[in-house]
């Protein structure tokens, strides 16, 4: 009790952007982050970090999806990327993941072959995040789900896509919060469709602009993945 405030500095050592968390703070909210660069002439901040964790794309690229978090109030984009891959160990296939939960992704890929019917259990399977991102927020499980339907499919959705929604052991999709910044802020970054859990539509109605954006609401990880043809057999 004899701390005011306690800061975080995080980042990936290979890479050049770091995140400021204030983790407590006894003058004002705390989980509010700051996001910087480590340039030549020192530590500069980036007033926009929109666009830091994702890759620029010509065309949509199998094996991808971006999804929005939230770090404390400020929503930030994050791409999930997949390989998967036969394994030569069909017995103890890899599971290997960077920048997000590895017991979250275990789970998603077991509802994924439970209730997509994705024969995962004999491939490798590679989860990460782009640019050092590290990601714990369960909305990004749709997202990875989504990836890795794509990778396995080696299939891709024509329109950029944005994904949001945590995956449920029966399949389900659960509504996140703070749906309406994320998607407000896909909306000023020229996203044009977004999956969001069925339910969601009483907080999306608030977004003042949506521009371009579609937002579709679906039930279940097997619908949003039948909508996107990233279904086995479609």
């Amino acid at each position: 009790h004899l701390v005011d405030v306690v800061l975080t500095f995080e980042g990936d050592r290979h890479s050049g952007f770091r995140m400021v968390r204030a983790t407590k703070n006894r003058f004002g909210p705390a989980d509010e982050v700051g996001c910087f660069e480590m340039s030549e002439k020192g530590i500069v901040e980036v007033p926009d970090p929109s666009g830091l964790f994702t890759t620029a794309h010509d065309e949509p690229v199998p094996g991808t999806c971006v999804t929005v978090t939230l770090e404390g109030r400020r929503p930030l984009l994050a791409e999930i990327q997949a390989l998967v891959a036969p394994s030569p160990n069909q017995s103890s296939p890899r599971r290997t993941t960077h920048g997000l939960d590895g017991s979250r992704i275990a789970m998603v890929l077991a509802v994924l072959e439970r209730k997509a019917r994705l024969p995962l259990s004999a491939n490798d399977v590679y989860v990460s995040t782009v640019g050092g991102a590290r990601v714990t927020d369960p909305s990004v499980d749709l997202a990875a789900a989504v990836a890795v339907a794509s990778a396995m499919l080696d299939r891709h959705y024509p329109k950029r896509l944005l994904a949001l929604g945590e995956v449920g052991l029966a399949g389900d999709l659960r509504r996140v919060p703070g749906v309406e910044r994320r998607l407000a802020e896909a909306a000023r970054l020229g996203f044009e469709l977004a999956v969001v859990p069925k339910g969601s539509r009483d907080v999306t109605v608030k977004v003042p602009r949506l521009g371009g954006l579609r937002v579709v609401e679906v039930e279940s990880l097997a619908d949003a993945l039948g909508m996107l043809d990233l279904r086995r057999g479609n």
